[in-house]
């Protein structure tokens, strides 16, 4: 049987995540709460179920209405038979861990919503409220969880096993596997000079100056941040609590009191100063102008000069790529030949998409083998950075197979497995579990598995 819960996608699901059964569905006025179902010594509302349905709604998704809400509720009974089994198990979840699962959450909404007071605005709730209703939600997602990690911790696929499942998939439902790349660098970022630093230094402090002698702080973020995000708006950044900035930033923020301005403080992206416009349980909200520290164009040439001469000394045969990654590399990567890891996957695979557009168009022209000469590249935000790329693989779009595409079809026989393996357990535990389903309309879902 397929896995058929995956409801609505990664994405929705992660905002579903979010919502709990005490949240009125605004767009439905006030709702008139009800128990639906009862899984264990759980009870299901109704609210949990039109909450989520609504938040699909919300998200531009049309479908069957009604089909929907069955699929939402059996997803959501799934939920509580996790729970129950984790209750039963005497599943614990620390405080700590809770706080931060909270946390988490709620930055992302607020960094999605625009502000906490929108937040609060929109659940007609404070904080201090709204974290009430979330915990014991997130405590009981937490415990669920891990049960479902539980069943499937210890699950393995044997190569036998991924022959077989490859060969039951219909010649028609082979899926297509894109262009993939694999590729070495050898990667030098300039240094910045003493110099560089002190110029950018000076400037912020200048400004500061400015700034404690009356003039608008708002004004001067507009004129000269340098961060793109918030200079327009005269350098606010919205509400945030902890984990979220950079580490030096955040203990200069958060030692604020309101209107005070920070000393200068120095981060990855630069220096800044900092303002604080009000603080709300842990969360602030602060003005700030950056002034970037950049590398000179006489850094970027002496770099550009060295990774010529490293080209030079692979071409004529001096150096292998390898060792020369080793020994001129700033890249972790330098250890292993220089090979370049993809950090959504973790393998040193890449399809087009994984790749900047830049280096893709540079690995097209490329042939197996070769070696481009050194390449300016942002590095990341700020930071730009010299690098020569050899062409380790390609391939061409093709059916999958087992001879190229072994990994993949492992990894999609191990789901299948996995998948397999809950759908039994939910089986087994639904015929030993106290459920009954109380709404008549729910109660005539087509579901996947015998319920009540």
């Amino acid at each position: 049987m397929k896995n058929k819960h995956k409801l609505v996608g990664i994405k929705v699901l992660a905002l579903l995540l979010f919502f709990f059964a005490s949240v009125q569905v605004k767009a439905q006025g006030k709702m008139i709460d009800k128990v639906v179902a009862i899984v264990g010594g759980n009870e299901i509302l109704y609210s949990d179920i039109e909450n989520q349905y609504m938040q699909y709604l919300m998200q531009g998704y049309t479908s069957n209405g009604d089909n929907i809400r069955c699929q939402i509720f059996e997803e959501v009974m799934f939920a509580k038979l996790l729970l129950n089994q984790a209750q039963l198990d005497s599943v614990d979840i620390s405080d700590d861990m809770v706080e931060s699962e909270m946390d988490r959450r709620l930055q992302y909404f607020i960094s999605q919503i625009g502000s906490q007071e929108k937040l609060e605005q929109y659940y007609n709730k404070s904080i201090l409220e709204i974290k009430s209703d979330l915990r014991n939600t997130i405590r009981d997602q937490m415990m669920s969880e891990k049960i479902k990690s539980k069943i499937t911790k210890d699950i393995k696929i044997t190569p036998s096993e991924v022959r077989t499942y490859f060969h039951s998939i219909p010649k028609d439902s082979i899926p297509l596997i894109n262009s993939e790349y694999q590729y070495s660098e050898i990667v030098m970022t300039p240094k910045l000079s003493q110099e560089e630093k002190e110029y950018a230094k000076k400037k912020l402090e200048d400004i500061r100056k400015r700034i404690i002698d009356g003039a608008s702080f708002e004004s001067m973020a507009r004129i000269y941040s340098e961060d793109p995000g918030s200079a327009m708006k005269g350098g606010e950044l919205g509400d945030f609590g902890r984990g979220v900035m950079y580490p030096a930033f955040e203990a200069a923020a958060f030692a604020l009191q309101p209107n005070e301005i920070s000393p200068i403080v120095e981060t990855e992206a630069g220096y800044h100063i900092i303002k604080l416009i009000k603080r709300k349980g842990d969360f602030i909200n602060v003005r700030h102008i950056l002034i970037m520290t950049k590398v000179s164009p006489l850094s970027l040439q002496r770099t550009k000069d060295k990774m010529d001469s490293i080209y030079q000394q692979i071409s004529s045969g001096e150096l292998t790529f390898k060792e020369a990654a080793l020994k001129y590399s700033d890249e972790d990567s330098k250890y292993n030949g220089g090979i370049a890891i993809n950090k959504q996957s973790g393998s040193n695979v890449f399809t087009p998409d994984q790749i900047g557009k830049e280096l893709f168009f540079y690995l097209e022209k490329m042939n197996v083998g070769e070696i481009s000469k050194p390449m300016l590249f942002d590095k990341k935000k700020n930071v730009k950075a010299y690098r020569i790329v050899k062409l380790d693989k390609r391939t061409k779009p093709h059916k999958a197979n087992l001879e190229q595409d072994y990994d993949k079809i492992q990894l999609m026989a191990l789901n299948k497995k996995k998948s397999e393996a809950i759908n039994s357990w939910i089986q087994k535990k639904s015929e030993k579990t106290y459920i009954v389903i109380l709404d008549k309309d729910l109660k005539n879902c087509k579901f996947n598995y015998k319920w009540d």
